[in-house]
């Protein structure tokens, strides 16, 4: 068994222990870890091992096809100075017919005792598997609580365990994968993928709003990043990453009823403000002595957060949701048309739950504010056939039909739709040349922007530096293309909804050796990005790191299936292909199971004409969430 430089280019292989047999790891370097030491361990003794990444590999060597595979014994090089990985191998004779078990372990202790015992503990059998036992029936409950079964099998497999599960374990507890082993919190990042738990993990996300709401300073500003334990971060100037606090916590309240949240207490970050010449400052910050109410934060994000330049747009700062765009506005006066669709968007639903609250007076001002964001939108965000993306410090746009290179950009269209804030036959225009220009299906690629940045002279950021087509630079980036497809569902154009998700789904693009041999990635999880290079186009990017696990599992829940929590209720609203008969989802609300099942006898995209729960009519179509230990049916017609 081997481990990869990903996971252990922190650590020092420092020696093999055969009681226990274990191969062991630390990280001096770290003062926060540096007493901590890792294990690789096997429940028998090894017949070789290495420390040595070139021994395990072969000089020049295939990840693929490893050349330890291809002998018998390692050399047991244990030393430093080598490029590390650790490596275990173990001889297993078998006769036939006969099995045995044999299992591997990765693990981490406080020092190398603790770490010698958790590898003694957990090399017998029956602790190995009461562990298996209890993590299986762990993962079964929690991606268990909602379950699918409509026409299309391979949406059911991504929708019933993959995305939940890639979204929790990978983004919000592991916040590491092969291609970033960072272990940081993204403020904007972990956000977003709290919206997708609201079903399974309501707790998990407020636990993680109050702790991303820790990492506000005063000012309403935010860390854009930040390491645990000790919280070490990057103050910006990012002009997105504080709204996303007001934006995810409206979202919570809305989906849970739990206003509560509102009155928790929590202390900001202190430090000096950013001089006018930083665009960022790493360091450990301060906190206050006094702890806040988390509606104080969400009204300081939002007065940080609105701002306005010479158009009457927000100012990009160092970057809004496309960090690549760090230079647009790294002179102060640059402003973001995506960022004004968001801000709307923020303003209006924060202002909707400010009302519910008993705060009337704020919720007026903040649909002034949103209106206000709406106008200059209109004038100045559009270019005659869709919105621009955004203005760089000297006023010259960027994402209009004028430009050589970036004349679209997705999310600026698809915003307008999100937002609600667009003018709908502006926003039907827009997302039209969306599906024209940006959408290739015989690659299976929704582009970001076209045409990507390759020669122009402008500097937009660091995006230019990746070739045209890959990542941020035009490439198919997931996260956006989620945010096409939720678009066309919110038009009502269902088939154009079904049709991307298709073509975004994993299963989809290696459901045979040839197009999974130019997948090159996992079939089970969502990769951040495709590759629109030519002679790369259709390769996948990098996978399981990626918020873009969360939107799909939320685009085909929440927009597609049209399955949202109100409270203490649910809300049906789909937007399928024309052609599905209907589909069904099993809802457990406590110890009670809910059976759904929708039908669609007209053949329509969109619209429910009734619904029955256990054979009563529902007026307003709301179903009640009911913990009484009792099935429940429910009967959703469309039409």
């Amino acid at each position: 068994m081997g481990v990869s430089r990903e996971t252990t280019a922190a650590y020092v292989v420092s020696a093999y222990e055969p009681d226990g047999f274990a191969l062991l790891a630390h990280n001096p370097y770290n003062a926060e870890f540096a007493g901590c030491t890792a294990f690789l361990a096997a429940s028998q003794a090894p017949h070789g091992l290495t420390a040595d990444r070139t021994e395990f590999l072969g000089r020049m060597g295939d990840p693929r096809r490893p050349a330890a595979l291809d002998r018998v014994g390692l050399e047991g090089t244990v030393r430093a100075g080598l490029d590390p990985c650790a490596a275990i191998q173990l001889h297993v004779e078998l006769e036939p017919g006969q099995a045995k078990e044999v299992y591997f372990l990765l693990g981490q202790g406080a020092d190398r005792d603790e770490a010698l015992s958790l590898a003694r503990q957990f090399g017998q059998a029956q602790v190995i598997e009461a562990a298996w036992r209890a993590a299986k029936s762990f993962w079964d409950d929690a991606l268990g609580v909602l379950k699918v079964a409509t026409p299309d099998p391979a949406m059911d497999r991504m929708l019933n365990r993959w995305l939940l599960y890639q979204a929790l374990s990978c983004r919000v507890w592991g916040r590491s994968a092969l291609y970033q082993p960072s272990g940081a919190f993204g403020f904007r990042d972990q956000l977003q993928d709290c919206m997708a738990l609201l079903h399974a993990a309501p707790a998990v996300a407020r636990e993680h709003i109050l702790l991303a709401a820790r990492h506000q300073f005063e000012e309403g500003d935010v860390l854009h990043w930040w390491h645990p334990p000790a919280g070490r971060g990057v103050r910006t100037r990012v002009s997105d990453d504080m709204l996303w606090l007001p934006f995810v916590v409206a979202h919570y309240v809305e989906a849970t009823g739990d206003e509560s949240l509102l009155t928790e207490r929590v202390p900001f970050l202190t430090g000096d403000v950013l001089k006018p010449e930083e665009h960022e400052r790493y360091g450990l910050f301060g906190q206050t002595v006094e702890a806040y109410p988390l509606h104080e934060h969400c009204r300081r994000a939002l007065e940080r957060g609105s701002t306005k330049g010479s158009h009457g747009l927000p100012l990009i700062g160092s970057g809004d949701w496309n960090d690549g765009m760090n230079r647009v506005g790294a002179g102060g006066q640059g402003e973001s048309v995506w960022l004004g669709w968001f801000l709307h968007a923020t303003l209006s639903r924060y202002a909707d739950l400010c009302q519910r609250s008993g705060r009337a007076e704020e919720a007026s001002g903040y649909r002034q504010r949103a209106g206000a964001v709406r106008s200059a939108m209109e004038s100045a965000g559009w270019d005659g056939a869709w919105y621009r993306r955004a203005y760089d410090d000297e006023g010259e746009p960027i994402g209009a039909a004028q430009n050589d290179e970036w004349q679209i950009d997705s999310v600026a269209q698809s915003w307008a739709v999100l937002s609600g804030a667009g003018d709908r036959t502006r926003a039907e225009q827009a997302m039209r040349e969306v599906m024209e220009r940006l959408v290739r299906p015989a690659d299976g690629l929704v582009l970001l922007a076209a045409p990507p940045f390759d020669r122009t002279p402008r500097n937009p950021g660091y995006l230019r530096g990746y070739p045209p087509g890959v990542r941020e630079n035009g490439g198919a980036y997931m996260h956006a293309a989620m945010w096409v497809a939720w678009a066309c569902a919110d038009l009502g154009w269902g088939e154009e909804a079904y049709a991307l998700f298709c073509m975004l789904n994993p299963v989809l693009r290696s459901d045979t050796p040839e197009k999974s041999e130019h997948y090159r990635v996992e079939p089970y999880v969502v990769a951040g990005d495709i590759s629109a290079q030519p002679g790369h186009a259709g390769e996948g990017g990098w996978t399981w790191y990626t918020g873009s696990a969360a939107w799909m599992y939320r685009l085909g829940v929440e927009r597609i299936l049209g399955l949202r929590r109100m409270g203490a209720a649910l809300q049906i609203d789909p937007c399928i292909p024309a052609n599905w008969p209907g589909y069904r989802v099993e809802y457990r609300f406590g110890s009670s199971v809910c059976s759904i099942d929708v039908r669609n006898p007209d053949g329509v995209s969109r619209g429910v004409r009734e619904v029955e729960l256990d054979g009563a009519k529902l007026p307003d179509g709301r179903i009640p969430l009911i913990d009484d230990g009792q099935p429940h049916r429910v009967q959703v017609r469309m039409g």
